[in-house]
C-alpha cells in the first residue's frame, strides 16, 4: 500500500478519468445487483401461473432488462476507456520520470549497472501499472461493491442461508494469501531476467562486429538461450502455482454452492422459501461468487505488477549524488579561470584515485595532463563539470566554488571531446550541433572547418546531411574525432576539456587538429590529457600524474631535458 500510494501521487492530475471511470464501474455493478431480482419477480408471475392479465408485466420486464443491458453496455464502455486512458497516460508520465531519473544520477549509479536493464526499468516495469490501474484497482473495486451488495440483497431474503454462503469465503482468502507468498518471488525472478536478456542483447547488438569476427555466434546464442530460460522457468513456476491455486478456488466455490442448493432444497421443501426466492438467492450466488473466484487472476496480476513497480521505485528512490545546492548561483560571463585546492578523490573508500592536488589554470591557458594510464587524469576532467564531486578539497571556476553554481551553467560552459567518442543515430549536421541544435549552417561549417572535417564531410553522398549510422558507424575514427571536436568548437563554451582528442587521427589530420587546438587556445581555457606529448608542446603547464599525484609541473620546455617521468616517456615515444 505504501508503494501503491507512493506511486498513485503521480496518478492524481489524471482524478477526472477514474472518477468518471469509478462512477460508470459502479453503475455498471448497481445494474448486475438488480437484474436479479428482475428475472426473480418474472419466475414469481410463472410460478403463479401465466394468463392474459400478466403478459403486460412480463413485456415491461422484459423491456426493462433490455434498457438495462444496453446502459450496462455504455457504462463498461466508459468504465474501460477512461480507466485505460488514465492509466496509459500515467505510464507515459512514469517513463518520462524514471527517464528523467536515471540521466540526472552521477556517472557513479552506471558504474554496476546495465544499459538493457535500465532500459527494461523505463519500458517493461513501468507498463506494469497500465495492469495496476486499468484492471487490477478497477475489478477490486468492482468485486468488493458486488460481494457487499450481493451480501445485502440475500441477507433479505434469507439469513441462514446467507451465512452459510459465507462458509468457503475465508478458506479462500487463506488460500490467496499463501498464494501470493508462493508467487510473489517469481515475478521479481522474471522481471529481472528481462531487464538482464535486455541487456545481453543490447550488448550483442552492439557488439555485432566482435561476435562474428571471432566466430562466437553459437557461444552468444546459447547465452542468450539461458536468459530466455531463466525468464521462461520464473513464469512457468509461477504458471504451476497459479493452475493449482485457480481450480482450488473454483472447487471452494462450487462447493458454496453445493451447500446453499443442498441447504435451499430443504428450505423450500419445508415451505419456508418461495420458488422465485430460491431462483433469485441462486442467481446472486453467481454474482457473489464470480468475484471471489477472480480473487485468484488479481492476486496473480497484483503480484505481476507489484514486482515491476519495485524495481520503478529503486530508480526513482536512488540517491541523486550530484544536485544544486540549495541558493546555487548562475555561472555567468565566465573567463575560464579553474583552479583545484586541495583536490582528493576516490570511487571506493580507502582508494584513493586522486590525492590532494593544487593547480591554477589561467583563462585562455591550457593545461596538460600526462602520465601512464589509471593514475587519474580522466576523473581530474571529470570533476570539473561535476560529473562527480571531491571528496576533499574544491574545484573552482573564476573563483567560485562550483558546488555552488548551478549544473546547467556549470556544463554550459564546458566542452568536451571525449577519447570514447559518442555520435548519435542521425546526419553529420545534427551531431555536430548536438548542444546548440537550433545552430544556423553557415556555424556548423565554420566549426567542421576549424576541426578540419569540413573537406571529408562535402566528399560524403549527402554532404552536412549524410546519415552516421548508430554511434558513428559510417564514420572512421579520425572522423568521428574531428566531428566531436567540431561539437565542442560550436558549443564557444570558454572552456574546452580534450581527453586524448587525437587518439584516433592519422599525423596529417593531427596536424591540423593541432593548428586547430592552437587557435583556440588563443581564447579559450583548454585542459588536455594526451599520451602523444607531441600534441601538448605548447600547452601553458603540464602536469605529469602519477598513482594520483602530481610529481612534475611545468612547460614543456622546463620538463624535456629533466630526469623524471616526463623525460623518460617522451623518449620512449620519440
Amino acid at each position: 500500500m505504501k508503494l501503491l500510494w507512493k506511486m498513485g501521487k503521480d496518478a492524481a492530475k489524471y482524478k477526472f478519468m477514474y472518477i468518471a471511470s469509478v462512477l460508470a464501474t459502479l453503475m455498471a455493478t448497481a445494474i448486475n445487483l438488480t437484474t436479479p431480482s428482475l428475472l426473480s419477480g418474472m419466475t414469481s408471475i410463472v410460478e403463479n401461473g401465466l394468463t392474459a392479465e400478466a403478459l403486460p408485466d412480463i413485456h415491461r420486464i422484459a423491456m426493462i432488462l433490455l434498457g438495462l443491458y444496453l446502459l450496462r453496455i455504455a457504462f463498461r464502455f466508459a468504465s474501460n476507456y477512461f480507466a485505460h486512458k488514465a492509466a496509459w497516460h500515467l505510464v507515459g508520465d512514469l517513463r518520462k520520470k524514471v527517464y528523467g531519473k536515471i540521466q540526472s544520477l552521477s556517472l557513479s549509479y552506471f558504474h554496476d549497472k546495465q544499459t538493457g536493464d535500465l532500459m527494461s526499468r523505463v519500458m517493461n516495469d513501468t507498463a506494469t501499472f497500465e495492469l495496476l490501474y486499468a484492471h487490477i484497482i478497477p475489478e477490486m473495486m468492482v468485486n468488493v461493491v458486488t460481494v457487499v451488495g450481493v451480501m445485502a440483497v440475500i441477507l433479505t431474503i434469507n439469513v441462514r442461508l446467507a451465512l452459510l454462503t459465507c462458509i468457503p469465503v475465508p478458506f479462500i482468502f487463506g488460500a490467496g494469501i499463501l498464494f501470493a507468498k508462493k508467487i510473489r518471488p517469481k515475478f521479481r525472478e522474471a522481471q529481472k531476467a528481462i531487464g538482464a536478456l535486455n541487456s545481453k542483447l543490447q550488448d550483442n547488438f552492439a557488439g555485432i562486429h566482435e561476435i562474428q569476427s571471432f566466430n562466437q555466434e553459437e557461444r552468444e546464442a546459447e547465452n542468450i538461450a539461458s536468459g530466455v530460460k531463466i525468464h521462461t522457468d520464473a513464469i512457468l513456476y509461477a504458471l504451476k502455482l497459479g493452475a493449482v491455486f485457480h481450480p482450488s478456488v473454483e472447487f471452494l466455490s462450487s462447493a458454496g454452492t453445493v451447500i446453499v442448493v443442498g441447504v435451499g432444497g430443504y428450505i423450500a421443501l419445508s415451505g419456508n422459501m418461495s420458488v422465485s426466492d430460491i431462483v433469485a438467492f441462486l442467481l446472486y450466488l453467481s454474482l457473489f461468487y464470480g468475484p471471489v473466484a477472480g480473487l485468484a487472476r488479481i492476486l496473480e496480476d497484483t503480484q505481476q505488477a507489484y514486482a515491476g513497480a519495485e524495481r520503478v521505485a529503486q530508480v526513482l528512490d536512488a540517491p541523486q549524488e550530484i544536485y544544486n545546492a540549495e541558493n546555487a548561483q548562475e555561472l555567468t560571463d565566465v573567463k575560464g579561470e579553474v583552479e583545484f585546492q586541495n583536490v582528493s578523490f576516490s570511487y571506493e573508500e580507502n582508494v584513493p584515485v586522486l590525492k590532494n592536488i593544487s593547480v591554477k589554470c589561467e583563462a585562455g591557458k591550457m593545461l596538460a595532463l600526462v602520465g601512464p594510464t589509471g593514475v587519474g587524469k580522466t576523473t581530474f576532467t571529470q570533476l570539473i563539470p561535476r560529473f562527480y564531486d571531491p571528496t576533499g578539497g574544491k574545484v573552482l571556476i573564476d573563483g567560485k566554488d562550483i558546488r555552488h553554481v548551478t549544473l546547467e551553467s556549470l556544463r554550459g560552459a564546458i566542452a568536451p571531446v571525449l577519447q570514447d567518442t559518442y555520435l548519435f543515430n542521425g546526419t553529420v549536421a545534427e551531431n555536430i550541433a548536438y548542444a546548440k541544435p537550433d545552430a544556423p549552417e553557415e556555424e556548423i561549417i565554420a566549426a567542421a572547418k576549424a576541426a578540419w572535417i569540413h573537406n571529408d564531410i562535402t566528399e560524403m553522398p549527402d554532404g552536412y546531411q549524410t546519415q552516421i549510422g548508430e554511434r558513428g558507424i559510417r564514420l572512421s575514427g579520425g572522423q568521428k574525432q574531428r566531428v566531436a571536436i567540431a561539437r565542442a568548437i560550436l558549443m564557444k563554451a570558454p572552456i574546452i576539456i580534450l581527453d586524448e582528442a587525437t587518439a584516433s587521427v592519422d599525423t596529417q589530420t593531427e596536424r591540423e587538429i593541432q593548428r586547430a587546438i592552437n587557435e583556440l587556445s588563443k581564447t579559450k581555457t583548454i585542459i588536455a590529457i594526451a599520451h602523444r606529448l607531441s600534441t601538448i608542446q605548447r600547452a601553458d603547464m603540464i602536469l605529469v600524474l602519477k598513482d594520483g599525484e602530481v610529481v612534475q609541473r611545468g612547460t614543456h620546455e622546463d620538463l624535456y631535458n629533466k630526469e623524471g617521468l616526463y623525460g623518460s616517456l617522451h623518449r620512449a615515444q620519440s
